[in-house]
């Protein structure tokens, strides 16, 4: 990540909520094409969350700690804090002097925009500015958040209008709402009476992929793009009669993760082996 930081834009997408069996599922039956022509291998990476909703998740993401690997570790971090004792910072790890990522790749000369989806992105209350106030830049609208039917697509609009007339290299996160409860209204035919299902998580999943190409465009306009999107945490629809999240059930803890560099063509550029292999970055 040290060759990686400075000569490329960063783009991270959570996107919330979001289940591994679910993603997993959708990119093996060929109904994310826009996903899976850019997933490593064209398929999903199952990794663990940090935490089990959405504050706990992003609260340890943005100090450089995503998803782990489910295989047995240690695994090497792309982005670290620097801190005393830390046995998941590698030769490879890009390691900063700042309480945050984004703070971090201030430091180094990054442009930071955060396009947030969910309540705690909203900054109506001091709880929901604790994240936006880490970035340069921050924006919120109603037709960001849960309810909104377009919501990925206001999201985009908002960062295309980010990035205009910007030369220096761009940290742009952007937390995707559409996954999170209410998504009835995701799945067609569907009315409010019939609630949110797997089916309804689903759809979402296919309309967030609709749309997300036109995102990596954007951000392969300039330079090439170092990209991490992933879920922060699972949710629950009836499993040992569990309904969303915030429980240590399987389906919150696993999620789906991906990171790949992409450039004009919006194509991964060949892997260093696996996420976690960040010794192999320099050579």
């Amino acid at each position: 990540m040290n060759t990686v930081v400075g000569s490329h834009d960063i783009l991270m997408v959570t996107l919330d909520t979001l289940r591994y069996d679910v993603a997993a599922g959708l990119v093996e039956a060929g109904r994310l094409p826009n996903l899976a022509r850019v997933l490593p291998g064209g398929r999903w990476e199952r990794r663990h969350s940090p935490g089990s909703f959405t504050y706990a998740a992003h609260a340890a993401m943005f100090a450089g700690f995503f998803p782990t690997p489910v295989e047995p570790g240690p695994h090497a971090r792309p982005f670290a804090a620097r801190f005393p004792g830390s046995e998941t910072t590698g030769p490879g790890t890009w390691v900063f002097d700042a309480p945050d990522l984004p703070g971090g790749l201030a430091k180094a000369g990054y442009h930071t925009v955060c396009v947030g989806g969910v309540g705690f992105f909203n900054k109506e209350t001091p709880l929901g500015s604790a994240f936006p106030a880490m970035f340069a830049e921050s924006h919120w609208e109603p037709e960001f958040g849960v309810t909104s039917r377009r919501s990925l697509e206001r999201q985009i609009d908002r960062v295309e209008r980010s990035l205009r007339h910007r030369d220096e290299p761009v940290f742009v996160f952007v937390n995707v709402s559409a996954l999170h409860q209410p998504n009835w209204f995701h799945l067609p035919g569907a009315v409010a009476e019939d609630g949110d299902t797997l089916e309804s998580h689903a759809a979402a999943l296919e309309y967030v992929d609709r749309h997300i190409g036109r995102l990596f465009g954007l951000m392969t306009r300039r330079r090439p793009c170092f990209t991490i999107i992933c879920s922060d945490h699972g949710t629950a629809y009836g499993e040992g009669g569990h309904t969303g999240h915030r429980i240590g059930h399987e389906v919150v803890w696993t999620v789906p993760y991906a990171e790949f560099v992409m450039d004009r063509a919006v194509q991964p550029r060949p892997q260093w082996g696996r996420a976690r292999s960040w010794d192999r970055v320099a050579r």
